[in-house]
């Protein structure tokens, strides 16, 4: 018995799916030619940009007391607490 041979649409399906990827793949490669600017930091009211790792985990703690405290409402505690994080250096 003799073989079958595959199918024009099987072909097309396949030739679709090579297309498809080799799409996929020049955006992927756009995206990541694009130049990245360097994000600002959150600002923080009184806190330095030259604040030290202890310093910010110091003011964290606080924003978790004055949130327990019910002094801060949540929005703002994790407003304050994020721009914190995003400030500490991981060495």
């Amino acid at each position: 018995m003799a073989t079958q041979r595959t199918s024009f649409s099987k072909m097309q399906r396949a030739r679709d799916k090579q297309a498809k990827a080799a799409a996929k793949r020049d955006r992927r490669l756009e995206r990541g030619t694009e130049p990245q600017e360097p994000e600002e930091l959150p600002f923080v009211e009184g806190v330095a940009d030259d604040t030290s790792t202890e310093e910010l985990l110091a003011l964290v703690e606080q924003a978790h007391q004055q949130f327990e405290a019910g002094v801060i409402d949540f929005d703002t505690f994790e407003e304050k607490k994020a721009g914190l994080l995003s400030r500490l250096t991981v060495d």
